[in-house]
């Protein structure tokens, strides 16, 4: 039946990938403003405040959806491609009592449990930003109901929407929070000396007080943009429907009893949803064992610590015992850049599932191998340059996007981070459409157990190389290779297994790799040579757009590029017809 005819709006992968992938660069523009703007106002201790709130705030929101979204988009169309009507309203009405409930007790959960976490990690002032944090799992379950219902029936443009919708409440809504707190809390110094009722004998001291408690004001802005993206969903559906027309209810088989439906979403979620909630931990085993093993270093071993950063660090972030905080949040500062590229291929895993789903579903080994081989080659065209770029322009990126003087030394710590992390960004991004194929193929199994060896791997190896003191930091992106190199290889290894299915490994990784290097090698002496004769930010941006172009160029060069992954695109005939003619594609 058509998408005319049935009223539903459904892209292919490649047209949902980029539906969902271009509202994902505004949303990730949106994120890189309101970090950069909080980083250079807050500094390192800023950062680091923020980004503990967030590395425990993530297990926990993976625990209240507990893999239920992409259960119910694997079952919507898996019962779409049945022409099973009644069962997809089921799988809604049946969703919507559980996320509820998950998100009041995680909520309260975060609450709760923010006292005791901030203790563990040596940052009492964290919990501002943790409860002003803990919203946002409820209203983000609330949205799990609508976001999974219309991935299911390949409908990118509800989740687009909605995630536009809170970045822009972050942006605006949390900036001018924090903004009003500030000006607020140090006008109450000049005046009063006192800042929120603590005696300040300095701005410095003044400042310190502020931070957090503006932190947790920015933080606010998330919270309510999950608010309005739940309120926009709601309505959407409410008003818009799902395009499910009453002829097709009528012709649909009975659905399965209630319970049956409810068993086997929560067998389909719970290996899902723990294989989530183990790597969401891994996020914050990052985050408390960097800071638990830094501020061991301070403690035994100061002088080896700080010798390696020499005069970064300042005096004041050490003597009042945040140097922990500090260097976290210098990693926080590159992990803005890596979770861009990775925002993206998680886009590329939303959109794959409900396609692999339908073609496994339907039994078409050859419409699956299509699809594995795309969903594989788009990923890695994504991720190879993009990692290859992060390590070689490091400090240059940085510097761009987070000027001043007020964060040079984060700026100069974090860019020795970067280079290292964009090796594990390729195999972090990587894994992430990977493992959503095995979910589309009936293997959720395999993501759990892959991300609990993994997570056990990263524990070790992190323990081991951030407790010691020339390494630090650097040992949470070591953790990460290693981590998620296992994964990448191991989930696909299975899923050509399981699917018996040998993708054309030449296109999906040693063609995007040769352009990979070629766009490192160009941004290199691009970056050296521009340096020559114009500013650096200038350069830097000069260098980036060279390295595209000869990444572009690179990818048709070594044919890198096929042509069915053009033709699902918008378009798709138009561009292979102007290709065609300039003899770029066969």
């Amino acid at each position: 039946m058509s998408g005319k005819k049935t009223g539903r709006k459904s892209q292919s992968f490649l047209k949902g990938a980029m539906v969902l992938g271009s509202s994902m660069i505004i949303v990730k523009l949106m994120g890189m403003i309101y970090k950069i703007l909080l980083s250079n106002q807050y500094g390192g201790v800023g950062t680091g405040l923020f980004n503990s709130a967030y590395a425990l705030y993530n297990p926990l929101f993976m625990l209240s959806t507990a893999g239920f979204p992409i259960a119910i988009s694997r079952m919507v169309s898996e019962s779409i491609t049945k022409k099973r009507y009644k069962d997809v309203k089921q799988i809604h009405r049946i969703s919507v009592p559980i996320f509820v409930i998950a998100g009041c007790l995680c909520f309260l959960a975060m609450v709760l449990g923010g006292f005791l976490y901030v203790k563990i990690i040596h940052a009492d002032n964290a919990i501002f930003a943790l409860l002003c944090l803990s919203p946002t799992i409820f209203f983000g379950c609330l949205m799990s109901i609508y976001r999974g219902y219309f991935e299911g029936m390949r409908n990118m443009v509800p989740t687009a929407v909605s995630e536009i919708i809170e970045a822009a409440c972050k942006l605006f809504l949390g900036l001018a929070a924090s903004f009003l707190v500030t000006k607020y809390g140090m006008s109450c110094y000049e005046s009063t000396g006192y800042v929120f009722g603590t005696k300040c004998a300095n701005t410095t001291e003044a400042e310190a007080v502020v931070i957090p408690i503006a932190i947790g004001a920015a933080i606010t802005g998330i919270s309510l943009g999950s608010l309005f993206g739940f309120l926009y969903l709601f309505i959407r559906y409410k008003k818009g429907g799902d395009g499910i027309t009453r002829e097709e209810i009528m012709q649909s088989p009975s659905p399965r009893k209630a319970n049956q439906t409810l068993r086997v979403m929560i067998r389909t979620a719970i290996p899902i949803g723990l294989g989530s909630i183990i790597m969401s931990l891994a996020d914050m085993v990052d985050s408390t064992l960097v800071n638990i093993r830094i501020n061991n270093i301070m403690q035994s071993n100061p002088d080896a610590l700080l010798n390696v950063y020499g005069s970064l660090i300042p005096d004041y972030v050490v003597s009042t015992g945040e140097t922990h905080t500090f260097l976290y949040g210098c990693y926080g500062i590159a992990l803005t850049l890596m979770m861009l590229v990775t925002a993206v291929t998680q886009v590329f895993g939303t959109t794959a599932l409900p396609s692999v789903t339908a073609a496994w579903t339907g039994g078409n080994k050859e419409q699956l191998k299509k699809s594995m081989e795309t969903v594989m080659r788009v990923t890695t065209l994504v991720t190879i340059p993009s990692g290859i770029g992060m390590s070689v322009l490091a400090e240059p990126l940085l510097s761009l996007i987070y000027h001043g003087s007020s964060v040079s030394d984060e700026v100069e710590i974090g860019s020795k981070v970067l280079t290292v992390m964009g090796i594990s960004v390729i195999f972090i991004a990587t894994s992430t459409p990977l493992c959503s194929m095995l979910q589309a193929v009936g293997r959720m199994d395999v993501p759990l157990k892959l991300f609990a060896i993994g997570m056990v791997i990263k524990i070790i190896v992190n323990y081991v190389l951030v407790g010691i003191p020339e390494i630090n930091i650097q040992g949470a992106n070591i953790g990460s290779i290693v981590c998620y190199g296992f994964v990448t290889v191991v989930a696909l290894f299975v899923l050509c297994r399981q699917t018996k299915i040998i993708p054309d490994f030449v296109s999906i990784f040693v063609k995007p790799l040769l352009a990979g290097i070629v766009c490192g090698v160009v941004a290199y002496f691009s970056e050296i040579l521009f340096d020559l004769f114009f500013k650096q930010r200038i350069a830097t941006i000069l260098a980036v757009v060279t390295a595209i172009i000869a990444y572009i160029i690179a990818l048709f060069v070594f044919k890198a590029i096929k042509r069915e992954d053009i033709l699902q695109m918008p378009k798709g005939n138009k561009i292979i017809k102007l290709l065609e003619k300039r003899k770029l594609i066969r």
